[in-house]
């Protein structure tokens, strides 16, 4: 057991004034009765050990080893499935190591990503609940990694979500970690999943397709609700959801309140970097998320994929966000600004087309001087990665049926072994 120097007995003194003097009195009794007594005393050298065992002193720092977990993902299309998951992994820990599968196993294994492992950092880096990453992660862990883990890496649990992660060959991809005792499970966040916003995104572009071949004629109401209806998320929100993800701390008296908006959709690196990019203008970050129905009015009918909720708790997710206003609207307003006290507007060179150009939202914010255009750090956009889903069709139609099929078997096998 360290302790350095004798501040222990300092630290001891201002905690527990009446105990350490009774234990100083009882030594100096038995001290002096060393000479009446025949030299029955206690070492002097003895004390401290006895005495820690009594948990009465702080240990510098060596008292409790921080316990380390790991969980690994693809992390391709970044949701808040994803967040939530890394938060209750968190929760099971001290500190939370992230391992991200290369592009080369996941394309052996589900199928092509569609981010590069350069945008998938950037998210898995943006999470609040992330302290450390470890790129090029194998898709199963071996005995080996898993050595490689507990050793290098000082790993103490391996936590993964209730749901199946199957091999090619339909084996447990955490088999080894289970093996070894040094495996925990959370619950998997329902109503949300990549398959799943792969399927939406693929549902959208076909319908706006559909939409052109028209030839120009009108879509009937009822058409278009049928269309929305088609990818519709299942993500029923909650307070209790959104205090989680929440920092839970409003701006100091005299902060510089920085204020971002948008619809955040398909929430990607560039959304991580400018916000990354906003937070250093200032002391708190305020971000704006706008309405399905203001997303829908100025991008186009088949926008927003994700719904305003699981809009928010992606950006919430994010380490550089304090707070967001949800449903913010499009137009910024003085009211507004005062409000929420904000000291600078700021926007990206970087931003999706808008069809109603007539009136600028940053108006306002422009005549009171307060308004910067921040440099895009990249050029990735919502439609982007929609058309990047797109030119592949087919690889992620295969994609999204193989693993519906391998959950398929999963679940049958599991319910036909537990007798149900």
């Amino acid at each position: 057991m360290d302790y350095e120097n004798n501040s222990w007995i300092w630290e001891g003194v201002n905690y527990y004034p009446c105990v350490f003097g009774g234990l100083m009195v009882t030594a100096a009794l038995l001290g002096l009765s060393t000479s009446y007594f025949g030299g029955i005393g206690v070492p002097y050298l003895s004390l401290p050990c006895s005495w820690s065992n009594l948990g009465i002193f702080h240990q510098k720092k060596s008292g409790k080893r921080r316990i380390r977990v790991y969980m690994d993902g693809c992390f391709d299309l970044m949701h808040y499935g994803h967040a939530n998951a890394l938060r209750q992994a968190k929760a099971l820990g001290d500190e939370l190591v992230v391992g991200l599968v290369s592009d080369e196993e996941i394309v052996a294994n589900k199928g092509p990503p569609v981010l590069s492992m350069e945008e998938r950092l950037a998210l898995v880096s943006g999470l609040k609940w992330v302290d450390e990453v470890i790129t090029d992660a194998p898709y199963a862990i071996t005995e080996q990694f898993l050595n490689r883990l507990f050793h290098e890496y000082k790993i103490d649990y391996v936590i993964h979500g209730d749901d199946p992660c199957l091999l090619p060959d339909g084996t447990d991809a955490y088999a080894a970690a289970k093996k070894a005792g040094r495996y925990k499970q959370i619950k998997r966040t329902e109503g949300v999943s990549s398959t799943d916003i792969v399927g939406r995104i693929l549902s959208s572009l076909r319908d706006q397709k559909n939409c052109e071949d028209h030839n120009g004629t009108e879509v009937k109401p009822q058409e278009e609700n049928q269309s929305k209806a088609s990818h519709i998320a299942q993500f029923l929100p909650t307070s209790r959801r959104i205090v989680q993800f929440s920092n839970g701390k409003g701006p100091g008296p005299n902060a510089r309140i920085v204020y971002i908006d948008g619809a955040f959709d398909l929430f990607h690196a560039g959304h991580v970097e400018i916000l990354k990019r906003a937070r250093e203008l200032g002391d708190f970050l305020l971000v704006g998320i706008h309405s399905d129905e203001t997303v829908s009015e100025h991008r186009g009918n088949h926008y927003p994929i994700m719904h305003l909720h699981e809009r928010s708790l992606s950006v919430l997710a994010c380490r550089y966000v304090d707070e967001v206003i949800i449903g913010s609207p499009w137009e910024i307003t003085n009211d507004m600004i005062t409000t929420f006290n904000i000291s600078v507007v700021v926007h990206g060179t970087v931003a999706e087309k808008t069809l109603n150009c007539e009136l600028d939202p940053y108006e306002v914010p422009k005549s009171m001087g307060i308004f910067h255009l921040l440099e895009s750090p990249k050029d990735i956009t919502t439609a982007t990665v929609a058309q990047r889903i797109m030119a592949n069709h087919e690889a992620y139609v295969k994609r999204n049926a193989k693993k519906t099929r391998s959950e398929q078997r999963y679940y049958e096998e599991k319910k036909y072994v537990s007798g149900d």
